[in-house]
């Protein structure tokens, strides 16, 4: 089956276009604008009521049109306001 580039996928809500069908977590995080800094850790969003997976910086992903991703803060630390209990 052919896969026809560009591949639409969505990072933190926003639509991007892949240039590929294959990307590492690396270029996925250089794909979002302003790209996902050190800080930041990628994600794979799971339907139901799976954990996401997170994506590591040379993971290669294989992308299918509509792919959702998110990231989020690579350290959380204890007790700070952001935390919940």
């Amino acid at each position: 089956m052919a896969v026809h580039l560009p591949i639409s996928i969505h990072i933190d809500k926003k639509e991007y276009k892949a240039p590929k069908a294959e990307m590492t977590g690396t270029e996925l995080r250089n794909l979002r604008q302003p790209p996902a800094g050190n800080e930041l850790d990628l994600f794979l969003e799971v339907p139901g009521p799976s954990d996401d997976l997170q994506i590591a910086d040379d993971q290669v992903v294989h992308l299918k049109e509509g792919m959702q991703f998110h990231t989020g803060p690579r350290t959380v630390t204890p007790g700070s306001p952001n935390t919940s209990c």
